[in-house]
């Protein structure tokens, strides 16, 4: 069953996806897609720290492409993590709404900003991401 839906995704996207890779790696890429999902889950955020490296380095897909396709990826990580939340009752609607808010406006003028930026640029501005994330961290 897997197979043919994804065998069907390829066909249709065939020029976006590299399908010796998707085939060569499939187990890999569930497998990284299950622990970003945990972290996802578990931190509320963090997947991308796990998925974007893994497709840079190890799928060697370019910058912009892993970016966007990990934003994809947690999409459908937050919807799942989303419903046991609310499921749960903890989610805090109000303050949901006014971030979304925030968010949808940033997360517009990020994906303009990450067509346009180097390559290297991207990477030096991930890896202060990083370490800005990492420090507050301990200090909290």
């Amino acid at each position: 069953m897997y197979d043919v839906i994804s065998e069907k995704f390829l066909y249709r996207f065939k020029k976006r996806v590299n399908p010796i890779i998707m085939k060569k790696k499939k187990f890999l890429n569930i497998v990284i897609g299950f622990l970003a999902g945990v972290i996802s889950g578990f931190f509320g955020a963090g997947g991308g720290l796990l998925l974007v490296p893994y497709m840079t380095g190890i799928l060697k897909e370019k910058e912009v492409t892993a970016r966007a396709t990990c934003i994809l990826c947690i999409f459908f990580m937050v919807l799942m993590s989303s419903f046991f939340y609310f499921n749960k009752n903890a989610i805090d609607w109000w303050l949901a709404i006014q971030c979304a808010v925030g968010g949808v406006i940033g997360s517009y003028i990020g994906s303009k900003l990450l067509i346009k930026l180097n390559h290297n640029i991207l990477q030096i501005l991930f890896i202060f991401f990083l370490l800005y994330a990492g420090v507050s961290m301990i200090i909290k």
